[in-house]
């Protein structure tokens, strides 16, 4: 959380903001595929958790038309696909899928995504500010229960990538 508090400017280290970004989401991405996965893909699970989530995505543009300033192109689209893969491969993979393995019963599930969506919301705080925690809470539900839908963190990755890719072209 600190890394990320820096990476926003808030401990002032706004010259390093790339570098701390890249390192962060590097070692999110590289911790999480070491760790043992969880996944048991489901293919119809796959496709219907994908038309949900990019009609999601296509609604939540409909109703909330994002005027995002674009930094440098050329830092900005590498840096969001890795953010989102890497979030996606930490909060759907590890978090959740160590929450399904170690919680017993029915339970399990439900805690899964509740737990990994609220953890997913509040590692935006630093760099969004509370105001976007309603926002982040929601896609975190969102991409939770494709991870449940699913069976596998692949899918919330996809729409993960979509939607960042969207925020910073559209």
């Amino acid at each position: 959380m600190l890394l990320l508090a820096a990476r926003a400017g808030v401990l002032g280290a706004g010259s390093l903001r790339l570098p701390i970004t890249v390192a962060i989401f590097g070692v999110m991405l590289g911790g999480s595929l070491l760790v043992k996965g969880t996944d048991r893909p489901r293919p119809i699970g796959v496709a219907i958790a994908l038309v949900a989530g990019f009609g999601a995505l296509g609604l939540g543009a409909a109703l909330l038309p994002m005027n995002v300033p674009l930094p440098a192109l050329q830092w900005a689209v590498p840096l969001v696909v890795l953010a989102a893969v890497a979030e996606e491969a930490f909060f759907r993979r590890v978090m959740y899928g160590a929450i399904e393995r170690w919680v017993p019963g029915r339970a399990a599930v439900p805690l899964a995504v509740l737990v990994s969506a609220a953890l997913f919301a509040a590692i935006h705080v630093p760099l969004y500010g509370t105001a976007a925690i309603p926002l982040d809470l929601g896609a975190g539900l969102l991409l939770s229960w494709q991870r449940w839908a699913s069976g596998t963190w692949t899918v919330p990755a996809t729409t993960h990538v979509t939607a960042n890719l969207l925020a910073v072209l559209a």
